[in-house]
């Protein structure tokens, strides 16, 4: 495993997220417990000691899962991140109250590292106003020893990170934010490293591959890359552009599953940065797929629907729609309920104003709508091949 120094501390390059954790295949969308409890031991093992919760993953249970399956270990053996949700604020988060639940769910007196939460453009007020001094209080939680070191996650445009770094830029030690081929330009993600590299400010890496999306490339976009390297997976491909980012200190994965931890372990333990005739087959790569509408996953519009969607599966079902019409597309859409597909979306607009990719989802539910109409149903493909083979059947 490779490793980055921070202020002393030893941080292997890749952290174990715990946003999309495994799930047991019951359909109850419940985290698998013992098979996380299994990936925590196998990165334990092989050299993964940071691990990265937040308030609101899993619906609350993430922060308590990954405590209870780190709790057998040495609490030195292992660093432990978490953040606070000032993006979804409400007159119930106060930050003391917060914290010390959350101290409580992971079984810890302190964290290793702590992060304001998504510091972006709707969030932004929230953190400054000063009724809530969450800035303040975590300050001070920092200087009591209850915080190791505090940094913040951004999926701000350019303007607004720069306008936090600018009031608060002393007292945060690092910054997560959202990096990978796609977003290098599409997010500014270089002009994003450089203004941090000014401000000394290390770079946490989240979405190296962007949701998943750029670990599961169609034969034909990948074609460029199996051209170069044929033995290297998509995945691998993603996480090699990052290796040679001067300021990059972590890079975070969501892994689900002991396969993508394996993969993963394997990829961190070389030092093989991309050269430059590898940059530009990945840069040709996001050119072709930036068609896709940008969506990670990462669920805070769902909160605040008024309509109960499930906008980012709506979104990738969308993606695959606008790539290819296939029958899968319309099986998948006859299954849900007419309150739950895309045409149910009233236009609000909550869901665009909390998204950290600005997609307007509003309009992406219309065109989506739109273009499903013209699918034909599922009832009416079985129908008809019923109707043939009964033809075949009477000769």
């Amino acid at each position: 495993m490779r490793y980055s120094d921070f202020q002393g501390e030893r941080i292997s390059w890749l952290g174990f997220g715990a946003m999309r954790l495994p799930l047991l295949g019951d359909g109850s969308g419940k985290v698998d417990e013992p098979q996380t409890e299994k990936m925590v031991d196998y990165a334990l093992d092989n050299g993964v000691n940071y691990f990265d919760t937040a308030y609101p993953y899993h619906n609350g249970e993430s922060e308590q899962i990954l405590g209870r399956c780190l709790k057998k270990h040495p609490r030195g053996s292992f660093l432990l991140a978490s953040k606070y949700p000032g993006h979804q604020i409400s007159e119930t988060y106060d930050p003391a109250a917060v914290f010390e639940r959350q101290l409580q769910k992971c079984g810890v007196e302190y964290f290793d590292f702590y992060l304001l939460h998504n510091v972006c453009e709707n969030s932004l007020p929230v953190y400054l106003d000063p009724r809530w001094g969450i800035i303040e209080y975590f300050v001070e939680q920092k200087r009591r020893g209850r915080i190791r070191h505090l940094g913040f996650s951004s999926h701000a445009r350019l303007e607004s990170l720069r306008e936090f770094l600018d009031l608060h830029g002393d007292q945060m030690e690092f910054c997560q934010i959202q990096l990978n081929y796609v977003d290098w330009t599409l997010q500014q993600g270089r002009e994003k490293c450089a203004l941090l590299g000014e401000r000394n400010i290390p770079v946490w890496v989240m979405e190296p591959v962007r949701g998943g999306r750029l670990a599961r490339l169609s034969e034909a976009e990948r074609a460029p890359l199996a051209s170069l390297r044929p033995q290297d997976s998509a995945a691998e491909w993603a996480f090699r552009f990052l290796l040679d980012i001067p300021q990059l200190k972590v890079v975070l994965s969501g892994m689900s599953s002991m396969a993508q931890m394996e993969e993963n372990v394997r990829i961190f333990s070389q030092d093989a940065p991309l050269n430059a005739q590898e940059k530009q087959a990945v840069f040709a790569v996001a050119d072709a797929i930036k068609n896709f509408v940008p969506c990670t996953a990462c669920r805070y519009c769902c909160k605040g629907c008024p309509m109960g969607l499930d906008i980012p599966t709506l979104i990738g079902v969308y993606n695959d729609l606008r790539m290819a019409p296939a029958v899968n597309i319309g099986m998948y859409l006859d299954t849900l309920p007419e309150e739950k597909l895309p045409s149910a979306c009233i236009g609000c607009g909550k869901c665009a104003q909390v998204c950290p990719q600005g997609i307007d989802v509003p309009d992406v539910m219309h065109r989506f709508s739109e273009e499903a109409a013209k699918l034909p149903k599922w009832a009416d493909i079985c129908r008809e091949r019923a109707q043939a083979q009964a033809r075949l059947e009477k000769g």
